[in-house]
C-alpha cells in the first residue's frame, strides 16, 4: 500500500488520482489527518497503517512567505520529512521525496546533474535540502525527485495567475533572466508511479522536457489561450522579490534515462494538455 502525504495539493492529488486510474491500494492524506511536525503522532499513524512505500509530496511552498516565517517552512520541509523518514526507517518503507530545482545556486547556463553542488539561496531552498538530507542518512531505499517550476489543475500556479492577469491587463512585466522547465503534475504523477516499487532507488530530476524563461511560459501562454496580452520582458533586478530565485533551474534528466525511465512530453505540449481542461 501507498501513502501519499499532502494529497489535496497540487501535486499530491494528482499523484492520488493515477494511483485511482491504476488500481493500487493507497491512501491520501493531508495536515487535517496528520500534522507530519509532530514525531509521536507520524510514528502512530505509521503503526496502524503499516504503509509499504510513501509518496511524500506534503511541503510548505510559499516561497517568499518562507523569508519571514522560516522556522513554519524549517518545521514542515526539514523536521516532518525527517519524522517521516524516520517512520519510514522503522516500518522497512520506501520513500518519494518531491525537492526542487531551489537547492541549487542558479550558477552558469549548464543543466545540474543530480551529483552537482547544492547551494540555495533562499529559506525555501534551505529546508528542502535539509529534508533531502534526512532521507539519505535515514534510508537505503528512497527516491529524491528534484522538480521546478509545477502547475497543475488543483491550486495556485503561474500559469493560472498569467490567465487571470492577461483578462484585466493589456500586458504583463514577466522575467526573462531565470531559466528552467515547467513540470505539469499530471505527468510527474504517472512518473512517480512507475518510480514507485521500481527499486531503481536514488536522485532523479523530473521536469517536461524543454527549457524557457518565465515570460517565454508566460509569451506561450498568451499564444495557446489566444490573449491579446503582450509580456515585456524584465530583469530579475526590475522585479525584487523577497526570496532569491536561480537564474539557472537548467535540470538534467539523465538519470532518469540511465534508469529507464521515459522522460516527461514537452513542456509547450504539457500546457496545451493542461489549458484544454480549463
Amino acid at each position: 500500500m501507498i501513502l501519499v502525504t499532502g494529497a489535496t495539493g497540487q501535486l499530491g492529488s494528482d499523484v492520488v488520482n493515477e494511483l485511482k486510474h491504476r488500481g493500487v491500494d493507497h491512501v491520501g492524506i493531508d495536515i487535517a489527518d496528520l500534522d507530519i511536525t509532530n514525531a509521536a503522532d507520524v510514528n502512530d499513524f505509521f503503526k496502524v497503517l503499516s504503509p509499504a512505500s510513501v509518496i511524500h509530496c506534503a511541503a510548505y511552498t510559499s516561497v517568499d512567505s518562507a523569508e519571514d516565517e522560516p522556522d513554519l517552512c524549517m518545521s514542515v520541509n526539514s523536521v516532518g520529512t525527517e519524522n517521516i523518514a524516520r517512520a519510514c526507517q522503522e516500518a522497512n518503507a520506501e520513500m518519494i521525496y518531491i525537492s526542487t530545482d531551489y537547492v541549487f545556486s542558479g550558477d552558469g547556463i549548464l543543466p545540474y546533474e543530480i551529483d552537482s553542488s547544492t547551494f540555495p539561496l533562499s529559506v525555501y531552498g534551505s529546508s528542502k535540502l535539509l529534508g533531502e538530507n534526512a532521507v539519505q542518512q535515514r534510508l537505503e531505499k528512497y527516491y529524491i525527485i528534484r522538480i521546478s517550476w509545477v502547475f497543475g489543475a488543483n491550486g495556485n500556479n503561474f500559469v493560472k495567475t498569467m490567465i487571470n492577469h492577461a483578462k484585466v491587463k493589456d500586458e504583463l512585466s514577466v522575467v526573462s533572466d531565470q531559466i528552467g522547465s515547467p513540470t505539469f503534475t499530471s505527468d510527474l504523477a504517472s512518473l512517480l508511479c512507475d518510480i514507485a516499487f521500481s527499486g531503481k532507488y536514488g536522485i532523479y530530476h523530473a521536469t517536461n522536457e524543454g527549457f524557457c524563461s518565465w515570460a517565454e511560459f508566460a509569451e506561450e501562454i498568451m499564444k495557446q489561450i489566444d490573449s491579446p496580452c503582450k509580456i515585456r520582458r524584465i530583469s530579475t533586478e526590475q522585479y525584487p522579490t523577497k526570496a532569491t530565485r536561480p537564474r539557472n533551474s537548467r535540470l538534467s534528466k539523465s538519470s532518469l534515462d540511465i534508469a529507464g525511465f521515459s522522460r516527461l512530453p514537452e513542456w509547450e505540449d504539457a500546457l496545451r494538455r493542461f489549458l484544454s481542461k480549463q
